[in-house]
């Protein structure tokens, strides 16, 4: 057999291959969280999220909106060294992210098991 039909045969079989895969994958909700960032993120974003009194006050204010909160939780960083993340207490993570306006922001979240509260919001 030629090389040129191996080669073809290789190219049909993985064309089959690439297209039963992209079958089964497209109807689900599949993530590849495999980074601490965005497990965590991914983990916050998926609980009831719920506001602390201080971090509604700050939200009234005009420099800050909830959509800057989502995008944070979307593309922020979590910076692991100042989170408080001790086994068998809720983890507080501080996660650093940017305003519309590109204004930076830092979150402190406190992570439960049943739901998610954000603490406070500090502008950088």
């Amino acid at each position: 057999m030629k090389f040129a039909q191996r080669f073809a045969y290789y190219l049909v079989g993985l064309v089959i291959g690439l297209f039963f895969v992209a079958m089964v994958f497209s109807g689900k909700d599949t993530r590849c969280n495999y980074f601490p960032n965005s497990r965590v993120l991914n983990d916050l974003r998926n609980k009831p999220f719920h506001y602390s009194e201080k971090a509604s006050a700050i939200l009234t204010e005009k420099w800050i909106d909830t959509i800057d909160i989502k995008n944070t939780l979307e593309f922020g960083d979590v910076d692991f060294d100042q989170s408080s993340t001790d086994f068998g207490k809720a983890k507080t993570y501080i996660i650093e992210g940017k305003t519309m306006k590109n204004q930076e922001i830092i979150l402190k979240v406190s992570n439960r098991a049943d739901k998610a509260i954000l603490e406070d919001i500090i502008k950088k």
